[in-house]
């Protein structure tokens, strides 16, 4: 009978002791795993800490903002300091527990009444400017041989809203710590670009206040650099932009369901055409959809459920600030565990592709978003 070997039971119980040594049994298996949920604790604090450090530092350098405080602070003390190095195996799942976490309270933002606020005549630059992305990834991310996780990542940076999509994107497909490291750098990169030319683009191109915030809105990464670049325009221009940003977030929802449906059938793909155990291939099964559960992740529809929430005016008013700064908190938490996760190594290993990916996509995205405005009379 074949050995599970995912089963620490069953191994104790179908494999061989070896000479002098007792055999490993479930009772023992279960300490042992108590042991190793310890170190746990000391690597959330660590996070928290790090996060806390990373709100104040933010609040000197607004435009930096406090998740990429974290990210860098997070890498210099992994760099730096021997006993958070060790913690590295064990910042994985706090970190996806606040990447997912923050995702789900942002969500209580989001009002379907925003939508319908920014009018129909958005749509088709938002739509436009996800469109090209979704195009223009794949086919440039090949072009240039960045590898298909990260490419994912630096799209969905892109098209979307930065650091929140990338938190989203890395919790239903498989990357690395380095990857959306990089991936978060790399849209920052052009989140200081936007706040320094998106201004003075928008005055030479002669763009009206809502044409500014739809612009800024559509094209540029980060919900905090959206604010800062459409206010350096102007507070109707600012406000307007803030409402469009929120709009483009939702795309999260199928962007993350899609991305999660093509993961699941590629692992079912490949657990069909796996080699069985007496060497030969095992016959693909049939074409079947995946559980529900395989291609919903559970955030997604905590997120979806806080968006309708909100839309039918449960959640009040009052708390929306708040919730907020719990939002911004737990964006900043997830990257100081990225920070404190990355190996410099891996980082530098990467190269300058996936930069020049970010910039060519964020042209792509910015040049579209102009066209169609001009298309739509929305200048």
């Amino acid at each position: 009978m074949a050995t599970d070997v995912r089963n620490p039971s069953t191994r104790a119980s179908h494999a061989p002791a070896r000479t002098g040594q007792a055999p490993v049994t479930p009772a023992k298996t279960g300490r042992a795993r108590a042991g190793r949920a310890v170190p746990a604790i000391p690597a959330a604090l660590t996070i928290l800490a790090t996060a806390l450090v990373a709100t104040v530092l933010g609040g000197y350098v607004p435009v930096v903002g406090a998740p990429v405080v974290a990210l860098a602070l997070g890498v210099l003390l992994t760099s730096t300091c021997p006993p958070v190095a060790r913690l590295r195996p064990r910042l994985a799942l706090p970190g996806r527990w606040c990447l997912q976490a923050a995702v789900v309270v942002l969500g209580t933002s989001l009002s379907l009444r925003q939508i319908a606020h920014t009018g129909l005549a958005s749509l088709p630059v938002l739509a436009g400017t996800l469109g090209i992305a979704l195009v223009a990834t794949p086919l440039l991310g090949r072009a240039l041989g960045v590898n298909g996780g990260l490419r994912t990542l630096v799209g969905a940076g892109t098209a979307i809203c930065g650091a929140s999509a990338i938190a989203a994107t890395a919790g239903v497909i498989a990357v690395t710590e380095a990857e959306i490291a990089y991936a978060v750098a790399t849209i920052f990169a052009f989140n200081i670009a936007a706040v320094v030319v998106f201004p003075v683009l928008g005055h030479l191109l002669d763009l009206s206040s809502t044409g500014f915030g739809l612009w800024a809105g559509s094209a540029v990464n980060d919900t905090s650099s959206v604010v800062a670049v459409g206010y350096a325009f102007g507070a109707a221009a600012g406000t307007h932009a803030v409402v469009v940003k929120l709009t483009r977030t939702l795309a999260i929802v199928p962007l993350t369901l899609g991305l999660a449906f093509v993961q699941a059938r590629a692992a079912r793909a490949a657990a069909n055409s796996s080699p069985s155990g007496d060497g030969t291939a095992t016959a693909p099964g049939p074409r079947a959809f995946p559980r529900l559960r395989q291609v919903v992740p559970g955030f997604v529809v905590l997120f979806v459920a806080a968006a309708l929430a909100n839309s039918l005016g449960l959640v009040p008013a009052a708390v929306h600030a708040p919730l907020g700064h719990v939002a911004a908190f737990l964006v900043t938490a997830a990257l100081a565990a990225v920070g404190l996760g990355t190996r410099l190594g891996e980082l530098r290993t990467t190269g300058p592709r996936p930069l020049l990916l970010g910039a060519l996509l964020w042209v792509c995205v910015a040049g579209t978003a102009l066209l169609l405005q001009a298309a739509t009379g929305q200048w």
